[in-house]
Parts: structure tokens; sequence; C-alpha cells
């Protein structure tokens, strides 16, 4: 219940959000206390976020789905296909090159997130690229973190 009713709905086009630790911590904390409601405990309860994440059948958090959602889609842009029309190239291709201005240079772009997500793979940007085309092995990489880059070598 938890994933098709509430997950689709907090992470609708989850995909192409770039969040910082900030927008990380939020997340969790709001889906800690969406888990707290669900099993009707409080804080007062003492009981660890890994056990309630146990109790409802979650072996990720929300920044993992948001972070697997994201390389799914980042699966996707590198895949597509250059006879496609011409406004996906041209948002595909914004996509990899934009570059905030000097001015808005704290400015988080989508691709910064990919990179930090394959370093978590312990993957290189022109690596995770060369996998993504594999769909099957790309799938592999990304659903099943816990064997990394190894599975994908």
């Amino acid at each position: 219940m938890y994933r098709s009713l509430v997950q689709s709905i907090l992470l609708y086009n989850a995909e192409t959000w770039t969040l910082k630790e900030e927008n990380k911590r939020s997340l969790r904390v709001l889906e800690m206390a969406i888990v707290r409601k669900i099993l009707g405990c409080s804080r007062r309860d003492h009981r660890r976020n890994t056990d309630m994440m146990k109790d409802l059948a979650l072996d990720k958090d929300i920044v993992e789905v948001v972070r697997t959602r994201r390389l799914s889609y980042f699966g996707h842009v590198v895949r597509m296909d250059i006879g496609q029309p011409e406004i996906s190239i041209h948002v595909t291709s914004r996509t990899h090159t934009w570059q905030p201005s000097e001015r808005k240079a704290k400015k988080k772009r989508w691709l910064d997130n990919i990179i930090e997500d394959c370093e978590a793979l312990r993957l290189s940007l022109p690596d995770a690229d060369s996998l993504a085309h594999d769909r099957v092995r790309w799938r592999t990489l990304i659903y099943n973190r816990e064997s990394g880059a190894a599975r994908a070598r």
C-alpha cells in the first residue's frame, strides 16, 4: 500500500529532480513520518527507522528509490534513438550539456546528480554511459545495488 499509494504520488516525476543534501534529508524525514503514521507509533516509542522499514518490507529508503528512478531514466536518455524527432534530441543534448550561469553557480544540474549516483555504484560517467546502452545489464546494475559495479563488469 505504501509503495502504490504514497510513493507513487510523492515521487511523481522524481526522475528529473535535482536533489541537494537538504532535500534528501527532508524526503527521509517525510518518509519516516509517513511510515510511523502507517505503523501507528510515535517517536516516543524509540523504534529504529530500519526496524520500521523492515516491518513494511521496504528495502530502500526514499532517496535510494529516487536514485534508482533517475538512473533508469538516464539509461533511457542514453539509449534514445537519433532518428527520433528533433525535440527529443534537443532536450537530450540540453540535459547533458546545460551549465548554470556564473551568477547561479550554486545550482545543481541533473547531470551532477547522475554523476553522484554513478559514484555510489562505483562507476564513472563514461562507464555508465556505455553500460546504459545494454538495457538488461543496466537494469540489473541499478536495481541490484548490492552487486554494484562488480556485476556490471
